[in-house]
């Protein structure tokens, strides 16, 4: 089963993944380092500066690579079953929206609603995306390219989609 990611656009992705392309950049380096290793002609230098490079190199391919599998595992869609229709589920993820002050960029009834929750550190917080299938709500939710990926901002995600969820899911007990 193929799960839905969220799609950023190309300036918004650029921003998204610069944590990862800066991780690629320093290993670039790294790698650099171990080639001009090869040139000295002290070889207790040669295998110092190879070491150091390859320290680097592995460290910042793992980062990198960790950062981007967080990343890329936090726009996954989460799914959830209700009982309720598109609207009615679409209706209730708008009024929890506008209760909790986001600012809705597109409402499209019984289809998908986006909005930018407020941060206390600058206009932009977390990036919130549900889309409504049948009896299916889809949640996404990110930290704003514009501000930045943090573990906080990933904590307020996380309580984001649980908001949410817990919003369609109140429908099917009322």
């Amino acid at each position: 089963m193929r799960t839905e990611k969220l799609r950023l656009t190309g300036v918004q992705r650029a921003k998204y993944f610069a944590p990862v392309a800066l991780c690629v950049y320093l290993a670039t380096l790294c790698a650099a380092i171990c080639i001009t290793a090869v040139f000295l002609n002290n070889p207790r230098q040669a295998a110092a500066t190879l070491a150091a490079g390859l320290f680097g190199l592995l460290l910042s391919a793992a980062l990198g690579a960790s950062v981007l599998f967080v990343q890329l595992n936090e726009m996954r869609y989460l799914t959830v079953t209700t009982r309720a229709d598109a609207t009615t589920n679409f209706e209730a993820v708008h009024h929890l929206a506008q209760h909790l002050g986001w600012q809705i960029t597109l409402a499209e009834v019984g289809s998908r609603l986006e909005a930018v929750t407020p941060d206390s550190m600058s206009q932009e917080g977390e990036i919130v995306s549900v889309l409504m299938r049948q009896n299916q709500v889809l949640i996404a939710s990110i930290c704003n390219p514009n501000v930045g990926f943090s573990l906080t901002g990933r904590r307020r995600c996380q309580r984001i989609r649980e908001l949410i969820r817990q919003a369609v899911l109140s429908l099917s007990k009322a």
